[in-house]
């Protein structure tokens, strides 16, 4: 995973490209550091080119506005033509749900 900060994550949303998934969290948030670990055992099984960001989300005011993002742990996925809304999920409860989410979304 990448630690990224509000204007590269932004610009990284916008523009088309490669999927990303986007990892938000908040320091002490216990839950959000269950959650890191699922990632990044998730991380291990998906291909090697798809980009892991994070980013704490204190530290992203206007994109935690724009895409509404009402608690932590979240997920946010982006497939590659940016064609639709990025899908958010909250509830980071398993690898194996983490994966089929990356994947249907990346896929």
């Amino acid at each position: 995973m990448k630690e990224m900060n509000q204007p590269e994550l932004l610009e990284l949303l916008s523009t088309k490209g490669e999927p990303l998934v986007l990892f938000l969290h908040a320091p002490l948030c216990g839950t959000c550091k269950a959650a890191r670990r699922m990632l990044e055992v998730a991380e291990h099984l998906l291909p090697p080119g798809l980009l892991i960001a994070e980013g704490n989300v204190n530290l992203l005011p206007q994109l935690v506005n724009t895409y509404q993002i009402s608690s932590v742990p979240a997920l946010l996925a982006v497939s590659a033509d940016r064609s639709t809304e990025p899908e958010i999920i909250y509830s980071i409860s398993s690898v194996e749900r983490v994966l089929a989410y990356i994947r249907r979304v990346t896929s």
